[in-house]
């Protein structure tokens, strides 16, 4: 199943799950973007086993192409530029990483 977040100004206010043969960007002044519940950090896992994917070159094939790092949540931004799904910010002194488009804490755990 797929699923596609509904975007306003670059903001996810929800997530629905949509039918294959549905594949509208724009409904009623609302952006839509597809997103992969089996992606975090923009690495594919296995459903069944939680380990990443062994080939992500077709996970991400499967999924329109892109991979855009991490499942939409309701709160997160869209950033259309780096065409990524950023979770809200923990606290202001996190900084994101670029490569996966979480936050990470100013000192290592």
């Amino acid at each position: 199943m797929a699923y596609m977040a509904r975007v306003i100004n670059g903001v996810v206010v929800a997530v629905h799950s949509r039918t294959p043969e549905y594949n509208a960007t724009q409904v009623d002044g609302y952006q839509f973007v597809q997103t992969s519940y089996n992606v975090q950090g923009g690495i594919y896992y296995d459903q069944a086993t939680g380990l990443p994917v062994e080939n992500q070159a077709e996970a991400i094939a499967a999924q329109d192409g892109r991979q855009r790092k991490n499942y939409a949540g309701i709160g997160y931004r869209y950033d259309s530029v780096r065409d990524a799904f950023i979770p809200p910010t923990p606290y202001p002194s996190w900084k994101l990483n670029e490569d996966t488009c979480l936050w990470e804490a100013p000192i290592p755990y």
